[in-house]
């Protein structure tokens, strides 16, 4: 349940207007943040992510298993806020706004992680999107599974609530964005360049090519492992790749809005 304190907080948030949306903006492990998800939203975060790990059948969130606690589960943190920021909003997380992303990284087992997350999530269908036959229904909130990712499951439902966070070789194949929607690159594992001095023009073009041909499959981009700097978002962002992942997100915020 939320406490008392947490649903306060919400209710103020919303009650005073909501940030303006910044649609590139990505809360890299936003649970290690003084208060969870809300200090994303008041950012303006489009995108939020959380690590979780099934433990006694409870989604728990944390980076590491010895960190877990028992209250601070994916619902508790995540999904029961997002819902009354929904409900307070007018079916969306920001007034008018985009659909917000849930990306799930499974850090425990990933078949039994995932049945404990469907479960989970087909209790807050209301506000989902969600995909049925290859269809993708657009809610206020994407739900999409990073980390230990199951695959065979998730693809052979008929309904489910919950996309794949892909990688480069889901580029050389012909998997539906409705399945996987996004693909996540290590930086180091793809460029050799490690952001001292001027990006390199092979590198610039590079870049440039991957993220056109990830658009041109209709899925979006997102790196990781980059550094945190005005540089580096700059070069993304110019790059035009969908999300810029930070641990700041004061700082990305005001280097993002106008």
């Amino acid at each position: 349940m939320i406490t008392r304190c947490c649903a306060l907080l919400i209710s103020l948030i919303c009650l005073c207007g909501a940030a303006e949306p910044l649609p590139q903006a990505h809360a890299h492990n936003d649970y290690e943040h003084p208060r969870p998800l809300l200090d994303a939203l008041e950012q303006g975060f489009c995108s939020v992510e959380a690590d979780i790990y099934l433990v006694d059948g409870q989604l728990l969130v944390a980076h590491n298993l010895k960190d877990v606690q028992p209250s601070r589960t994916l619902q508790s943190l995540y999904l029961d806020p997002l819902r009354q920021r929904v409900q307070a909003n007018g079916g969306r997380v920001y007034p008018g706004g985009p659909a917000v992303t849930l990306l799930v990284d499974v850090k425990s087992e990933a078949v039994t992680t995932y049945a404990a997350l469907d479960r989970v999530l087909r209790g807050y269908a209301e506000i989902l999107t969600t995909y049925r036959e290859g269809k993708t229904s657009p809610g206020a909130v994407s739900v999409i599974i990073s980390g230990n990712r199951a695959r065979t499951e998730p693809a052979a439902q008929p309904l489910r609530y919950a996309a794949i966070d892909g990688r480069m070789e889901d580029l050389k194949t012909d998997v539906s964005p409705a399945l996987v929607p996004w693909i996540s690159v290590n930086w180091a594992l793809e460029f050799q360049w490690r952001w001292t001095g001027e990006m390199p023009a092979e590198v610039r073009t590079g870049l440039a090519q991957l993220t056109a041909r990830v658009h041109a499959q209709g899925r979006q981009l997102r790196f990781w492992n980059t550094p945190d700097r005005p540089e580096v978002w700059r070069e993304l962002r110019a790059a035009g790749v969908d999300w810029i992942g930070t641990d700041d997100p004061a700082g990305l915020a005001k280097f993002l809005k106008p």
